[in-house]
């Protein structure tokens, strides 16, 4: 169990983890407020992966990962991952009838 220093390696072979195998794969933040660290580790019982950091900004990535990951336990591990930010949110209706009538 090696830290990876980089995110982008971090969050590539991550992806690669859970979509070779999803059934046994599993994700774990930990956060620690005294040191103001946070711990990322993706493992499915044989390769363990894991990223460390203080950098608040990582928060962000962190967020991206994680929509990434439930995408693709939604709509399955082959899922296309690159479309599912705005376009998402464009294609769901609104709601009319809301307020008060004019």
């Amino acid at each position: 169990m090696v830290y990876i220093s980089s995110w982008d390696e971090f969050a590539e072979r991550s992806i690669q983890l859970f979509r070779a195998d999803p059934h046994s794969t599993r994700y774990v933040m930990k956060y620690k407020h005294s040191d103001g660290k946070l711990v990322l580790k993706v493992t499915d019982n044989r390769e363990c992966l894991k990223f460390k950091t203080d950098q608040a900004q990582d928060a962000k990535k962190m967020e991206k990962l994680n929509n990434i990951f439930f995408t693709l336990m939604v709509r399955g591990p082959d899922a296309d991952i690159e479309a599912s930010g705005k376009e998402q949110a464009e294609t769901q209706p609104t709601k009319k009838g809301r307020g008060r009538k004019q």
